[in-house]
């Protein structure tokens, strides 16, 4: 069995509104794939599903694809969720 951390997950702009908080802490194995990462924290919030092809998924503030990157986390990791900018 996989060990599990504490990460710190940060909700932006819609990402905040569909959660309905600015962050958490939640217990997510500590190698899991970023997919399985964003699975996690849509099961938590399902209207994520809403903007999951048009967020930008940082862990650590780094920019990370929604596929099978593997990702080593520790506890106290910040992730965040960053819905695009509007602008003009």
């Amino acid at each position: 069995m996989v060990p599990r951390c504490q990460v710190e997950v940060l909700y932006f702009a819609k990402s905040a509104e569909i959660a309905g908080i600015r962050s958490e802490t939640i217990s997510v194995p500590q190698e899991i794939k970023a997919l399985q990462l964003w699975n996690e924290i849509e099961a938590r919030h399902p209207g994520l599903a809403d903007v999951r092809n048009q967020v930008i998924f940082a862990v650590r503030q780094e920019y990370v694809e929604l596929g099978d990157q593997l990702l080593l986390l520790q506890s106290g990791d910040e992730i965040a969720i960053i819905p695009p900018i509007s602008g003009g």
